[in-house]
């Protein structure tokens, strides 16, 4: 979280959307009819393909038949049943579905005063927040700001009434003034009640953020282990000039790499701090999200809005969004040379904490921040996966990062993460190899959101419905008018 001090206010620049989901309040049928172009069959065989297992030895299988039932791998390289649909796969190279381990989730939201009764006064199509995941074969995600609407829209995803991944939802707890509202502790008491209050709403994942004190954190993390749930999130500001103190049993998951060179802000950042940074992220056998396209968008977002206005995915965002990164862009407010110059110092710092986390053996998983300024949902795992190669991980790293290792922190990793017998079928249908090119990723060619298959075809007409949609109501929906809505 990049905070720009100014002489009244800090401006949290990640904040504008970790907690505010926004939708259209006139419903459309888009949700039922992509549903209903989509084959119901629960029998498949593709047939003749590569299979990249990302299993540890990851031994590619040639021309394989691969088996699914019932959204299940049953089989590979067994007799095709009776039945089945059959996808061609020659030429065609098959992986596991990819997870983003940091998103932020647009939902129902009140825009207006509160009262005992008052509901949502926005309201979101969950179908059309979903589409550019799956579409993009994003087949899990890690809500990092989870709320209570969130939970609402995994359970449409469960029933199958949307199209959507599987979801993953941490509870935040940040410290600061409780008058801002939110879960925000300031002392051990009221630190770990709100890691039982979270537990008790069904959350498996704490987040914590940057204005908690060190007694808080250490608090929190120390419930939520005594509770059974595990830790993501920032490394408080408390802890600058003392980092390694935050680095305690359960902490176990840094969400950007800028937590690290926020600790040293103030300072040349050095090759040594990288190798630093990893030595103690091992030591507490800590994981890390590096998170480089964050800093990336924020960046060209400072430099120039065209940015944003000339993106190609951005006709995929919802025209209120559109508008808000437009029109009230916190980032952008704050161009200067020098802030520029700060900017691209820490993307190049970064790059060196990637090659150290890699030579320490620090586990990295992939994470985007999607659905903030500038980060498109879906796409912008692609973009991130395409960095950390630059960054140094080979492309088999990369896709490690965004399939077996997600699973495995989670702890579902007996449910999806490598193309095995017995996992769920979440698979990407590829046109190209991968491995040779991590840019393959995106030459997709169908995807398996839990068993329910989504060919090319289905795939351009759900996004295609979704960018017209945006289009015929870009001048509806004005940010500054969120108010009225």
């Amino acid at each position: 979280m990049i905070i720009i001090k100014t002489a009244a206010i800090n401006i949290l620049f990640f904040a504008s959307l970790l907690l505010i989901g926004c939708g259209n309040e006139t419903k459309t049928s888009a949700s039922n009819t992509t549903n209903s172009e989509v084959k119901q069959d629960t029998l498949f065989a593709i047939q003749n393909v590569n299979i990249i297992p990302m299993t540890k030895d990851n031994e590619v299988i040639e021309n394989a038949t691969v088996i699914i039932d019932n959204k299940k791998i049953v089989g590979i390289n067994e007799v095709i049943p009776e039945g089945a649909e059959v996808i061609d796969g020659t030429d065609k190279w098959l992986i596991p579905g990819l997870i983003d381990m940091h998103v932020h989730t647009n939902s129902d939201v009140n825009f207006k005063g509160n009262n005992p009764t008052q509901g949502a006064t926005f309201f979101m199509d969950t179908q059309e927040v979903m589409t550019t995941h799956v579409a993009n074969g994003v087949t899990t995600i890690f809500e990092l700001g989870a709320r209570v609407e969130h939970f609402g829209q995994r359970n449409d995803i469960a029933k199958g009434k949307v199209i959507g991944p599987r979801m993953a939802l941490a509870a935040l707890i940040n410290g600061g003034d409780p008058n801002e509202g939110g879960r925000t502790v300031t002392n051990e008491s009221d630190a770990r009640q709100a890691v039982r209050s979270a537990k008790a709403e069904g959350y498996n994942f704490i987040k914590v953020y940057s204005q908690l004190n060190r007694e808080s954190f250490t608090a929190i993390v120390d419930e939520a282990q005594k509770q059974g749930l595990k830790v993501v999130g920032h490394i408080p500001d408390a802890f600058k000039g003392a980092t390694e103190k935050a680095f305690i049993p359960n902490f176990g998951l840094v969400a950007h790499a800028e937590e690290y060179s926020k600790q040293i802000r103030n300072k040349t950042k050095t090759k040594k701090d990288a190798e630093l940074f990893a030595k103690m992220t091992k030591k507490n056998k800590t994981w890390v999200t590096p998170n480089l396209l964050a800093i990336v968008k924020i960046r060209d977002q400072v430099q120039s809005l065209d940015s944003i206005r000339f993106m190609e995915t951005l006709k995929y965002v919802h025209p209120l969004l559109q508008d808000k990164w437009l029109t009230s862009n916190n980032y952008h407010k704050h161009n200067s040379p020098k802030f520029l110059g700060y900017l691209d110092s820490i993307i190049s710092f970064h790059k060196e904490l990637v090659k150290a986390f890699k030579k320490e053996g620090v586990p990295m998983v992939a994470g985007t921040d999607a659905g903030t300024s500038g980060i498109v949902t879906g796409f912008a795992l692609h973009d991130e996966l395409e960095l950390l190669v630059d960054a140094g991980l080979t492309p088999e790293e990369a896709l490690v990062s965004a399939t077996r290792l997600p699973s495995e922190w989670l702890e579902i990793d007996k449910e999806i993460g490598t193309v095995e017998a017995g996992k769920f079928a979440d698979l990407i249908l590829l046109d190209a190899n991968p491995l040779k090119d991590i840019r393959n990723t995106r030459q997709i060619a169908g995807v398996f959101v839990n068993g329910r298959w989504l060919n090319k075809e289905k795939i351009d007409t759900m996004l295609s419905n979704l960018a017209e949609k945006n289009e015929a109501n870009k001048e509806n929906f004005k940010w500054e008018k969120r108010r009225e809505y």
